[in-house]
């Protein structure tokens, strides 16, 4: 998941709510600090995990190692774990009396691209990627996620006299192809388990450690992607006037496309249209007979998208009608929808973290990526999605004031998140969420 930026935290704005009669500021804090005490014992282990799985990481649906790794952990804790849900997810369940069922998740696979951060722990992993080798990168956060879903798990265990109810963790696969959430619901997770009270999801930026930011409502994009063939007539390169030049419409194409999110959209709706892999020809002097486009389209309205695809559908097929060539092949795939907080459990669980965290905690804009969480919100489980920073905040504030180099964000190939902080930050403030609905909602 990629589009983190800065101004989450810099056109935050702080709303404090009074807290809930079980949740005096007293025990709140007491909580905290007893949260922190087991996190820091705990952190070596947790340490040790995230760095053998950001060195091993596996793209979607190939992560049977690192799911492996994941279930022997939460075996250890006493959950009763199921594995090859949706291929290759897992779910953990912890049974402790009579309460709601909460779900926590977590992502599982990396993305196919090459790390060049030089940590010691980098990864040097390569895999098969639509028939192509190519190196393999945690460069979105998955691992801090699962180090942080871990932690979690044993700090609620090891707080097991402070709720009732039961804890239904899942590691998902397939996030980054949005699909890995739909495969493991297809697979019967709602049926063949309890379908959850409510869910927790967080995910890491390029913003400060130690610091949160959430929201309620509209809390990421809708996406969908491009699959687009341009069909030409091959031939010799010294010779174009024999070819009809798929390379070209192509290059057309991705110029004048732009004008669909300039002239056509709304400019106060939120729409991307991005072109990320061009395939073409093999040879200096040969004009290839197709050229092949991938790209994704992201917005926070269905209505907003729906207006862009059929602009992007009229530009395609113009741009080969000016050079005579055939139709393009043009298919569009629908991904994840947006992710929808749900305000009661957002507000739940605000009460806490604010108190917690303090001045460290702020609402924020939906973010510009997309994230396939939505798919168990839009199954019926209210849910809340925050985000937790991950560099140094010195480094942060520079890089906002222009005195500093701009922070490399998700999938960017030098993203290194500082792990302790980011983990522990994770940790605190998921166990504390999770509290928190046990508390407000217990039977």
């Amino acid at each position: 998941m990629n589009g983190f930026t800065r101004t989450m935290l810099m056109s935050a704005t702080l709303c404090f709510a009074a807290l809930a009669p079980a949740w005096a500021e007293f025990d709140v804090a007491k909580l905290k600090a007893s949260i922190e005490t087991s996190v820091e014992a705990d952190y070596p282990k947790l340490d040790a995990l995230y760095k053998d799985i950001h060195a091993h990481p596996e793209v979607a649906f190939q992560e049977v190692k690192t799911a492996a790794k994941l279930a022997a952990e939460m075996r250890a804790l006493g959950f009763e774990v199921t594995e090859k849900v949706g291929k290759t997810g897992l779910v953990a369940i912890y049974k402790n009396g009579e309460g709601p069922t909460i779900l926590v998740r977590t992502e599982l696979d990396a993305l196919p691209m090459e790390e060049k951060t030089g940590l010691p722990y980098a990864s040097h992993d390569k895999t098969d990627w639509n028939g192509q080798e190519t190196f393999v990168d945690h460069s979105c956060g998955h691992d801090i996620h699962m180090a942080t879903w871990v932690g979690t798990a044993k700090t609620l265990v090891g707080l097991k006299d402070r709720w009732r109810g039961t804890l239904m963790f899942i590691a998902q696969p397939a996030e980054e192809t949005v699909s890995g959430a739909k495969a493991m619901i297809a697979d019967g997770l709602f049926t063949r388990f309890k379908k959850p009270d409510f869910g927790f999801a967080l995910h890491d930026g390029p913003f400060a450690y130690g610091t949160l930011s959430y929201r309620v409502g509209v809390g990421s994009s809708n996406s969908d992607s491009l699959d687009l063939t341009f069909h030409g007539r091959g031939g010799h390169g010294a010779s174009p006037q024999r070819t009809i030049d798929p390379v070209m419409i192509a290059a057309r194409f991705i110029v004048d496309v732009q004008s669909v999110i300039s002239r056509e959209k709304d400019p106060i709706e939120f729409g991307v249209f991005s072109i990320g892999a061009i395939h073409a020809g093999t040879a200096h002097n040969i004009i290839p007979d197709e050229v092949v486009l991938r790209g994704t389209i992201r917005t926070f309205k269905p209505e907003v998208g729906a207006r862009m695809l059929a602009g992007i559908e009229r530009t395609a097929k113009a741009a080969a009608a000016m050079s005579g060539a055939p139709a393009p092949d043009i298919v569009f795939t629908e991904g994840a929808k947006a992710v929808m907080n749900d305000a009661a459990v957002v507000e739940t669980a605000a009460r806490v973290l604010k108190v917690a965290f303090g001045d460290k905690i702020a609402t924020s804009p939906p973010v510009t990526a997309s994230e396939d969480f939505s798919e168990f919100i839009d199954a019926g489980v209210p849910s809340m999605f925050f985000n937790i920073g991950v560099y140094e905040p010195e480094r942060v504030a520079a890089a906002f004031n222009g005195t500093g180099p701009q922070l490399p964000s998700n999938h960017s190939p030098q993203f290194a998140p500082v792990p302790k902080p980011t983990i522990e930050t994770g940790v605190e403030a998921m166990t504390l969420a999770v509290l928190s609905a046990f508390d407000k909602y217990a039977k």
